[in-house]
């Protein structure tokens, strides 16, 4: 074959292959379940369904945040020092942080939201539901005598991913999700369970304001 001809088919083939590649890392403008982009970035992307009408939606149902650790988290803690960490601390954490995502959404979406919380589906009742996944506590403080002190410049990262339904029809509105590190204090601080606490509560009240935000936008492009 000529030489021409063969570095022809090289270049095609190498452009078809990148091409594809790309096209796979990049997210579809359409999800699985008819959504359309509206935003993404090196740290998430939003889905929604164009043809909501977010204004007949008062009031919320808030299910309870599901929480998974990020692969492998309990080997790497008990690494240098075995039994630090046992799946009873593990599910203390996942407990905790939980209850503090209730707590901390349901106070940005309600007191300044407006919305009512729901106990049960209802025509303008919309069901958000939350998982917090890939979680990673730096330094988890499990209080147990004669662990010793850690220090760290963060408390640790973790993904939130929400997904927002009708109550009534179980129709998909909105799909989202964000990971986020907790701020570099630029210094080493000791870490203790309050500290990281309050990191958790600060990325979390975080979420709660944009989600907040971005349901007041869509309420008042709707009417």
């Amino acid at each position: 074959m000529n030489k021409t001809l063969i570095l022809s088919a090289l270049v095609a083939t190498m452009t078809l292959s990148t091409a594809s590649l790309i096209a796979k890392e990049e997210s579809p403008q359409i999800s699985l379940d008819g959504l359309e982009l509206v935003e993404k970035d090196s740290r998430g992307e939003i889905y929604a369904d164009p043809m909501v009408d977010w204004s007949v939606y008062t009031r919320i149902l808030l299910d309870p945040a599901s929480v998974s650790f990020r692969r492998n988290w309990q080997r790497d803690q008990n690494r240098m020092q075995p039994f630090k960490i046992k799946t009873a601390d593990m599910e203390k954490i996942k407990s905790d942080l939980s209850e503090l995502f209730n707590e901390v959404f349901t106070s940005e979406l309600t007191e300044k939201g407006g919305y009512e919380l729901a106990v049960a589906s209802d025509e303008n009742v919309m069901r958000i539901t939350p998982q917090i996944v890939d979680l990673d506590v730096y330094a988890p403080d499990t209080m147990t005598p004669g662990i010793q002190k850690s220090y760290t410049r963060e408390a640790g990262r973790m993904t939130l991913k929400l997904e927002i339904y009708d109550s009534v029809t179980g129709d998909l509105l909105a799909a989202a999700s964000d990971r986020r590190e907790a701020p570099d204090r630029g210094y080493m601080q000791w870490t203790t369970s309050a500290s990281n606490r309050a990191d958790a509560r600060r990325m979390l009240q975080h979420w709660a304001k944009d989600l907040r935000v971005r349901l007041d936008e869509a309420r008042e492009i709707s009417e």
